[in-house]
């Protein structure tokens, strides 16, 4: 039996992601049937899942499965979520990020996006240590 799509994003994520936590496919499909929830996938296993509000885009989690790391997926999965909020007519982009994943802060910072708050102790570790999520942005260029 063909896996669902949810199901397909929550194995890419597990693999992804410890902090924080993988999501369920149960999580996903919730997600993907929220209002202004959108889904890009890349050419590799790889995805981005954002949300649109008026003039607004959030960047709600980006993937690269590990053995698919390191060809470039992340940065072109980052710039097909951009051309989605542009198409949306979003002015900017937001996200969350561990302020230990060095790795995702170097993209985005590469990618114009800059630090814009932090939230202290926000994820959980799975040694039940606490990180803080960096809150980025970027002004969408409309062209």
């Amino acid at each position: 039996m063909a896996q669902t799509v949810p199901e397909m994003l929550a194995e890419i994520h597990a693999a992804s992601f410890e902090t924080p936590r993988p999501w369920s496919a149960t999580e996903f499909a919730g997600l993907l049937s929220m209002k202004g929830v959108f889904l890009v996938t890349g050419d590799g296993p790889s995805f981005a899942l954002g949300r649109y509000i008026p003039h607004e885009a959030e960047l709600l989690t980006l993937a690269v499965a590990p053995e698919a790391r390191g060809q470039g997926l992340g940065r072109k999965i980052l710039k097909a979520y951009e051309k989605e909020a542009d198409r949306l007519i979003a002015l900017k982009s937001f996200l969350e990020v561990a302020a230990d994943n060095e790795a995702a802060i170097s993209l985005y910072l590469s990618e114009g996006y800059s630090e814009s708050g932090r939230r202290k102790n926000y994820y959980t570790a799975p040694d039940k240590s606490k990180i803080d999520a960096l809150v980025m942005e970027k002004r969408i260029k409309h062209t």
